[in-house]
């Protein structure tokens, strides 16, 4: 066999397949984050990911939950290693805000770090739409120890709060986390994209815009949660 045939070696197949792999990842991401999840096939994820075989999402993912599960996975990997030390430095407080900031920072960090334009805030807040990728979501977050001891802590400072209210503000608060951030991420993606002088246009308008950092986003997310979850009780 002459070296124009020969096979690739070992360690430069590995290689290829986790670039391809990356690739529809990333893919899939931007798409679900800009049309939604159902609107988007595995095909069109694959041509996106410049792949010419249209099996290709099946073949290095299997389903599109699982392509949904890996890209989640990925991400959960750098947040779950930013709320580890923050656990550390507040456990044992009696101060929910020293939860609610472990809760939101590790993810806004993350965001930040992204860059723009980035995608996954605003496909979080995508998957969130479907009731069972969001089951999906629930299980796979709540398999991570330390949003488990994250979410205990919390609890454990709003003890006084009955049961049904107490699941009800939860609800707010998920809901104000994934859409607040997923407007920054879109806000951040326009502002990067100016005419120069400080203006980004959509829909046909010129429009005026200080998008704000993830930093001045998380004060404000955690101020905001901090007053959800210590709100009067009027029920």
């Amino acid at each position: 066999m002459t070296p124009a045939t020969a096979p690739p070696a070992p360690g430069a197949r590995t290689t290829r397949t986790a670039a391809t792999r990356a690739a529809i990842m990333t893919a899939a991401e931007r798409l679900f984050a800009e049309r939604g999840v159902s609107a988007v096939s595995n095909r069109q994820v694959g041509e996106a990911a410049g792949q010419a075989n249209n099996t290709a999402v099946a073949y290095h993912f299997g389903t599109k939950t699982d392509l949904i599960r890996a890209i989640i996975r990925k991400h959960a990997q750098d947040i779950e290693a930013r709320r580890t030390p923050m656990l550390a430095s507040v456990r044992g407080s009696a101060d929910i805000r020293d939860w609610i900031r472990c809760l939101v920072l590790p993810s806004t960090e993350h965001f930040a770090a992204l860059g723009a334009p980035s995608w996954y805030a605003r496909f979080n807040a995508q998957v969130m739409t479907d009731p069972a990728l969001r089951a999906l979501i629930y299980e796979d977050a709540l398999s991570s120890a330390s949003l488990q001891e994250n979410l205990m802590g919390l609890r454990a400072t709003a003890d006084a709060i009955p049961p049904r209210i107490r699941r009800t503000r939860a609800d707010m608060a998920r809901q104000l986390l994934v859409h607040m951030c997923s407007e920054r991420e879109r806000d951040l993606d326009l502002a990067a994209d100016t005419d120069g002088a400080g203006r980004w246009h959509w829909a046909g308008t010129t429009v005026n815009d200080d998008a704000g950092t993830w930093e001045e986003l998380a004060t404000d997310l955690v101020d905001a949660l901090t007053g959800l979850w210590t709100a009067p009780i009027s029920r």
